[in-house]
C-alpha cells in the first residue's frame, strides 16, 4: 500500500512574488492589509484581483472621468457584469466592450474567440439575450514595405478567424466594426469586442442571490490547464518571452456557452414560477465567474496545449468577418 505526500505549496519568496506580477511595493501593501505574509494561494488571489485586467489599478482614473449615471441607467458601468440602460415600454439594453490585446498578440485565433466569447457572456448573465457584436481591432502593416508584414500577417489572420468562428458558433453574428494598420501596433494588436443584448426590466438578473436554501449551480465548459494565470498574464509587457505565457489563454468552447445561454433563458421561467409560488421568497442572482478561479502556478508547472484545428466557419448562424 503507498501513500502520497500531501502536496506542499512553494514558500513566498522575492523571484514568486515577481512571477505573479506583483511589484515590491504592491507586495508590502498586502502584508499590510493582511498583517503578515500572504501565503501561496493568497498571493494568487492578489496577483489576479490586483491586476490590471481585473482592477484597471493604472487606467481607473482616466475610465473615471466618463459619466457612468442618469434617468434611463439602471445598472452603472462597473457594478454588474455589464451596464444596462432603459429603452422605454419596459424594455432595456445591456452592452459591454471588452479587449483581448495580450492573449491575443500570443495565440491570436484562441485570443480574439475567447474574447468574443467573454464578452457575449456577461451579456446573458444580466439576464439579456444576445443580439450582436461589433469589433474594434488595430494591426501592424500587412502590405509590403514593412519589417514585420509576416507576424502582422499571421496575428491579422488569427484574429479575423477566431472572431469568426466562434461568431459562427454560437449564433450571434458581428455586423460591423474597424480596422486601421499602423506601424506602432506592430506585434501588439488591439482586439476590442462589443456586444448588445436585449431584455425586459423583469428579466434584470444581478451577481447576488438572498434567501436560505438557496441551490448553486456552477455551469460551464470543462476545465484544464489552459487559461491559468490569465489575468495576470494579461497585465504583463510583451517580450520576446512572451510566447512561453501561451498556455495561459484559455480555449474557448462556443458550442458549450451555446447551451450555456439557451438553458439560463428557460431556466428564467421556472425561476419566475418558483418565485410566484406562497412561502418561496428567493432570489435567484447570476454571477460569471470566469478569471476569478484561474489561480497563478509557477510558470515551469505549466504546459502547452494542442489548439483545435482553426475553422472559420461551424455552420449553424453566419457573422461577418471584421472590418
Amino acid at each position: 500500500m503507498t501513500s502520497k505526500r500531501p502536496y506542499a505549496d512553494p514558500v513566498v519568496t522575492p523571484e514568486l512574488v515577481k512571477q505573479h506580477d506583483l511589484t515590491s511595493e504592491e507586495f508590502e501593501r498586502i502584508k499590510q492589509i493582511l498583517g503578515r505574509e500572504p501565503n501561496f494561494t493568497e498571493l494568487g488571489i492578489f496577483s489576479v484581483m490586483w491586476s490590471e485586467h481585473c482592477s484597471y489599478k493604472n487606467s481607473k482614473k482616466e475610465l473615471k472621468k466618463f459619466p457612468t449615471t442618469g434617468a434611463n441607467i439602471l445598472v452603472k458601468a462597473g457594478e454588474e457584469n455589464a451596464g444596462v440602460v432603459d429603452i422605454g415600454d419596459g424594455w432595456a439594453i445591456a452592452f459591454k466592450i471588452e479587449s483581448h490585446n495580450h492573449p491575443s498578440a500570443i495565440e491570436p485565433f484562441q485570443g480574439a474567440a475567447t474574447g468574443v466569447g467573454g464578452i457575449i457572456r456577461d451579456i446573458f448573465t444580466m439576464g439579456a439575450r444576445p443580439e450582436f457584436c461589433l469589433n474594434s481591432l488595430r494591426f501592424g502593416p500587412i502590405t509590403d514595405g514593412n519589417s514585420k508584414i509576416a507576424a502582422n500577417r499571421r496575428l491579422f489572420t488569427g484574429v479575423v478567424s477566431g472572431i469568426a468562428h466562434y461568431g459562427n458558433c454560437v449564433g450571434i453574428p458581428t455586423i460591423g466594426g474597424e480596422i486601421y494598420f499602423d506601424e506602432s501596433f506592430d506585434g501588439n494588436p488591439l482586439v476590442n469586442v462589443f456586444c448588445l443584448g436585449v431584455l425586459r426590466h423583469e428579466e434584470l438578473a444581478r451577481g447576488a442571490a438572498e434567501g436560505a436554501g438557496n441551490p448553486v449551480f456552477y455551469v460551464g465548459a470543462e476545465t484544464g490547464r489552459d487559461g491559468l494565470a490569465g489575468a495576470a498574464f494579461a497585465s504583463r509587457e510583451l517580450t520576446e518571452q512572451s510566447r512561453e505565457d501561451r498556455p495561459a489563454v484559455q480555449v474557448g468552447d462556443p458550442f458549450k456557452e451555446k447551451l450555456r445561454n439557451h438553458a439560463q433563458r428557460i431556466a428564467g421561467t421556472h425561476v419566475d414560477y418558483c418565485e410566484a409560488r406562497p412561502g418561496r421568497r428567493r432570489s435567484p442572482g447570476l454571477r460569471q465567474v470566469g478569471r476569478a478561479v484561474r489561480g497563478d502556478r509557477p510558470r515551469h508547472e505549466r504546459r502547452h496545449h494542442a489548439r483545435p484545428k482553426q475553422r472559420s466557419d461551424c455552420g449553424g448562424n453566419s457573422s461577418e468577418s471584421p472590418g
